[in-house]
């Protein structure tokens, strides 16, 4: 399955949390002081972590370390016509290069 950049990014996704660890430092270990320098994006679910990795590559031109992934299910609500939910979906959390950064805000 092969599928172009944009259909397996979808967009970014910009939280608290996702513009502390785009901005923020590492408090611990070996690289204390340095940029985390992680981006989080909403992908395609049937992406996989090398595909993601290209995608951003190619679309961000920025060079890529890891690539993490998470499945978010999806949310239980109650509207007036009964119970339903809204639908599963992807969030990949990408690490960059340290000299690398992408600029979202």
């Amino acid at each position: 399955m092969t599928l172009d950049s944009t259909y397996i990014v979808k967009r970014p996704l910009i939280t608290e949390k996702g513009t502390w660890e785009a901005t923020g430092v590492k408090s611990r270990g070996p690289n204390t002081g340095k940029a985390l320098n992680r981006y989080s994006f909403l992908v395609d679910k049937r992406a996989t972590k090398p595909q993601i990795k290209a995608a951003v590559e190619d679309l961000y031109k920025v060079r890529v370390n890891k690539v993490r992934t998470q499945v978010r299910k999806g949310v239980h609500f109650r509207t007036k016509f009964g119970q339903t939910k809204s639908g599963d979906w992807k969030k990949a959390t990408v690490e960059l290069h340290m000299d690398d950064s992408i600029d979202l805000f």
